[in-house]
């Protein structure tokens, strides 16, 4: 049986190997083998799983959260170093590819589930019912990645007349696609949530499979996509029903757990891995960044350590433990920003000092809530925005943070050079990498033209 999966991955893989800019996956097949029994689109589904891109790491080094000055390694140095100062026209042929193709690939899978979920064979109905919910989620999944990637932001566009990226809704590789419109992609994404609702019915995996979708997932997922709406209503009611279900936080004044260790009480989703040692031993922790963390902020000490005078390291990241997707600290957030938003500057006071007493000392947290129960809607707004970024520092938000909010001007400098990213830079938006050889437009390692219309 595993043979028969390694042959069915294989395959696809051939596949979605040749991937269109304008006839997106304009591919032919040549041979079609598919699982039939229960265990065996388990095993295909691992596999999804397993290939999910760690883009939303990688686009740590377009954000402000690392600095190269003092890199550690230099050889990985040149895998990062065009991504981090936003060299998209000719960067170096060494620098690492954000992950197009495989998007795909794992789409081609979640498709081939939820087109065979009533045919699947020596299975229970709710087991058929959970592996379709699962695809359902890792397409919409995928396709909010993509869209976030490679598409304006929906907040600094307009929706239904932005292209967006190319909707795959079926496993028929011969399919020709097209770039749908920001509004189609988000419309299917949350289509694909409300499926996925009907079907998800495990609420708690075992540990070494909390990277599975669960019940809860569909209102996690539910809330950051319409944070990035900026559909305040929804955003605020779906993150407070996933703090009222799943609400405990880690008390760093006295747990040694960090938040999105996948065995943290916050942790709702483990799906991701987002760093490895070595990306991250390219760089150091920016120094404006650790100054964002006041006296009494545990988190300082937690989540970074200080090797030297000038350069900081993370430790919240790196290793197979920090596998983290959704955690409960994020919709804390997502409801004090959406609280503000609707000028209910009450609850939004409420949900982000909630957080904060379980990352401050308690001797100074009274003095950090006063004031925030001080500030203006605009400070607030700002201290929102700032807690973001303490708290979910190299988890893969803060280059899809500044995106949506500020879209600010960005600075940085490495070996006398300084590089700036300007405020509402096109830069802010990934480009689809084009050949200009023969080959019909399709996207390969080419990176001297690009289509991004």
């Amino acid at each position: 049986m595993k043979n028969k999966c390694f042959n069915i991955v294989w395959l696809i893989a051939i596949l979605l190997s040749f991937t269109a800019c304008n006839d997106f996956l304009d591919i032919q097949p040549v041979g079609k083998v598919m699982p039939k029994t229960g265990q065996e689109f388990r095993d295909l589904l691992t596999e999804a799983y397993s290939a999910i891109p760690s883009d939303r790491g990688m686009a740590t080094f377009r954000s402000d959260e690392l600095t190269l000055e003092g890199e550690q390694n230099q050889e990985s140095l040149n895998s990062y170093l065009d991504i981090w100062c936003w060299n998209d026209v000719a960067p170096d042929q060494t620098t690492l590819s954000f992950g197009w193709q495989r998007y795909y690939y794992v789409n081609y899978i979640a498709n081939s589930v939820i087109e065979n979920k009533d045919n699947i064979t020596e299975a229970t109905q709710a087991e058929r019912n959970q592996l379709a919910g699962e695809a359902y989620m890792l397409r919409a999944y995928m396709h909010f990645i993509l869209v976030n990637l490679y598409a304006a932001p929906y907040t600094h566009c307009n929706p239904a007349a932005t292209k967006g990226i190319p909707l795959k809704l079926n496993s028929d590789v011969r399919e020709v696609l097209s770039r749908n419109t920001v509004a189609e992609v988000y419309a299917s994404i949350l289509s694909d949530i409300n499926e996925a609702e009907k079907l998800l019915n495990v609420e708690n995996w075992p540990e070494g499979e909390t990277y599975r979708f669960n019940t809860l997932s569909a209102n996690a997922f539910r809330a950051r996509v319409y944070l990035y709406m900026g559909d305040w209503a929804n955003a605020y009611d779906y993150a407070t029903d996933v703090v009222n279900r799943h609400g405990e936080l880690e008390d760093l004044t006295t747990s040694s757990t960090l938040p999105n260790h996948y065995q943290s009480v916050e942790a709702i989703l483990s799906m991701e891995r987002l760093f490895i040692a070595s990306s991250l031993g390219v760089g150091y922790v920016n120094p404006e960044l650790m100054s964002l963390y006041r006296s009494g902020d545990m988190r300082r000490s937690k989540f970074y350590r200080q090797i030297s005078s000038s350069a900081t390291e993370a430790l919240k990241t790196g290793t197979n433990e920090f596998r983290c997707t959704f955690r409960s600290a994020e919709f804390y957030l997502t409801a004090a920003e959406a609280a503000l938003e609707l000028n209910d500057m009450d609850n939004a006071r409420h949900y982000l000092t909630e957080l904060m007493k379980k990352r401050y000392l308690a001797a100074i947290y009274p003095t950090y809530e006063a004031e925030v129960l001080a500030m203006t809607q605009d400070e607030l707004r700002e201290e929102i925005y700032n807690e973001r970024f303490r708290e979910l520092a190299f988890e893969g938000h803060r280059w899809f943070d500044l995106r949506r909010t500020t879209r600010q001007e960005l600075t940085k400098t490495y070996k006398g050079e300084t590089y700036v990213l300007q405020k509402d830079d096109s830069r802010y938006t990934l480009r689809v990498h084009c050949s200009q050889s023969g080959t019909g437009g399709r996207v390969t390692s080419s990176r001297t033209q690009y289509d991004n219309t």
